[in-house]
């Protein structure tokens, strides 16, 4: 965008920075002398905005098309054929998107955001990693809005607190941040990628801020679908785990906790379908066909915080749970769990402490109930949560949060002091680390990790070396409005075949920050395919 009161340049919708070749005053074709603002787009052709009119102009000054429209606060993005433009209809008190055919030499009104609820004082485009189209619209006390355009329609994707008295934005689409103003403080730069809680920075710190926050550019896929929002806001819903239906794999479900109220399930559609309020349970973990004392049970065990204990669920064959036992341990803060199935049969529990204690018990079936029987302690040294055992190699993976994960014998009579640092925090594992989970496909087998610092996930092999093989985000499906992911805790993945798109499988993971428009946290669903794919997988 550029004022003519101001010297900031815009080559073909992309902020100007420095070193770019832009049309500078003294390039300019007079037919802009009455423009209040004006974007150089395609091909020479001009965009100017006058007091009346909207104009596109050719490259030597010719309008070839015109809107009457008392409108200010002009910005615009390439593409194909031509090109995108948000204004501000002063009539209408409401933000509009202009559509621009340069072949044709059309302008064509297209969709209007809704009439803010604040006076609106500046507002620019944003076009995101995914090639997706965001709006900013800055209102004069603060209040700010991102709303994402791309898809069947534009959505809110979330509010924004920004400083009060903001005239004009700016926006790196590159580097994902978006340059205002505050008056006697100075420029800011806020990060942009919808994710998160929102970040900012002074620009005359932005140099060392800079080099220690360097985001990847990592591949991004989709989620198919989410669950409805759990029933309480703030850091609620943390850990997820797959039941699978033993006849029909299409009607399995996804457990997921939410650590302020109890242990919830949803079909594949994401539609809950139980709630089970049994307070602050943190994690959970599901076995199938467990065999306890001649019985044959579906077992999900999660851990109850207010307890310190582990709370035992049966899974009848429709999926309903029935919450039937608690398990009391030691700990004093228990925080994380998984289970494991060894191969003489049988279930165990490994259940871990927020000062870096785990305890492993065996599952037994006494007396009509059920009971833990201690097998082994080990620690690390500093705080874990996400486990994960892979029954099939009799391996146990754990993630100390601030450290990286380690392996070693899920095998009780095992040597629990020497395990194996699979992979270290640092570039590719940004702490903390949470969730873990298997993949165990036709193939290969995988183990994923969630990299909360830099809200991706890390995709390893499962078996030695445990070799690398990339990592990805989960950004947004602006057709189905989902949006994307971040700060992911748990998560959990199946090979099987589970239907529709998740016929290779399925990735489940906690959202942080669920958006579109800003609600409770809840759980986005991942076909495997579309994680293959982008990562070149078996």
């Amino acid at each position: 965008m550029y004022k003519t009161s101001r010297t900031l340049a815009v080559c073909i919708g992309i902020l100007a920075m420095p070193g770019m070749a832009c049309a500078s005053p003294t390039t300019l074709p007079p037919s802009l002398a009455n423009a209040e603002q004006f974007n150089a787009l395609a091909d020479g052709h001009w965009l100017a905005l006058e007091k009346n009119a909207l104009r596109l102009l050719a490259a030597d000054g010719r309008e070839i098309a015109s809107l009457a429209l008392r409108a200010d606060h002009l910005d615009s993005r390439s593409t194909p054929g031509g090109a995108l433009a948000l204004v501000f209809d002063d009539a209408r008190h409401q933000s509009l998107l202009i559509d621009i055919d340069l072949a044709l030499g059309r302008l064509a009104v297209g969709a209007r955001l809704p009439e803010p609820a604040f006076s609106l004082e500046s507002q620019c485009l944003y076009r995101d990693g995914q090639q997706l189209d965001h709006a900013l619209l800055i209102g004069e006390d603060g209040q700010a809005e991102q709303w994402l355009l791309s898809g069947p329609a534009p959505r809110l994707l979330r509010k924004l607190a920004l400083p009060p008295g903001v005239e004009s934005c700016r926006v790196d689409d590159a580097r994902h941040t978006l340059h205002i103003g505050e008056d006697g403080i100075g420029d800011w730069t806020y990060a942009l990628d919808g994710e998160g809680v929102p970040t900012r920075s002074l620009v005359v710190a932005q140099t060392a801020k800079a080099q220690s926050a360097v985001r990847r550019n990592l591949q991004i896929v989709e989620p198919q679908a989410q669950t409805e929002p759990v029933a309480r806001r703030g850091d609620a819903a943390d850990d997820p785990a797959i039941w699978i239906h033993p006849l029909d794999p299409t009607q399995s479900l996804i457990l997921g906790t939410n650590k302020k109220q109890g242990l919830l399930s949803y079909d594949l559609s994401g539609k809950t379908r139980q709630l089970l309020e049994v307070g602050r349970v943190n994690n959970v973990d599901v076995r199938q066909q467990v065999r306890l004392n001649g019985r044959s049970v579906d077992l999900a065990l999660a851990t109850q915080r207010d307890e310190n204990a582990l709370a035992v669920f049966e899974i009848d064959a429709n999926g309903t749970l029935r919450d039937v036992a608690r398990i009391a341990t030691d700990l004093d803060d228990i925080y994380g769990t998984c289970l494991y199935q060894p191969a003489s049969g049988g279930l165990e529990v490994i259940a871990n402490d927020k000062d870096g204690r785990f305890v492993q018990y065996r599952i037994d079936w006494l007396d009509n109930t059920y009971v833990g029987v201690l097998l082994r302690r080990f620690s690390v040294a500093s705080q874990p949560e996400g486990c994960v055992a892979d029954d099939r190699a009799g391996r146990l993976f754990i993630g100390e949060e601030d450290h990286g994960i380690w392996a070693l014998a899920a095998d009780a009579r095992a040597d629990a002091a020497a395990p194996h640092l699979v992979l270290p925090v640092g570039p590719r594992l940004v702490a903390d680390v949470e969730g873990l989970a298997l993949y165990h496909g036709a193939r290969a087998s995988y183990l994923i990790a969630s990299s909360q610092g830099d809200n991706s996930y890390v995709v390893l092999d499962a078996l030695p070396p445990f070799a690398y093989r990339g990592a990805f985000r989960i950004g947004i499906n602006a057709a189905a409005g989902i949006d994307g992911v971040s700060e992911t805790d748990g998560l959990e993945v199946t090979a099987l075949d589970l239907g529709g798109p998740y016929r290779q499988g399925m990735l489940v993971v906690q959202d942080g920050h669920n958006r579109l428009p800003d609600a409770p946290q809840n759980f986005k669903l991942v076909a495997w395919k579309d994680i293959a794919r982008a990562l070149g997988l078996e």
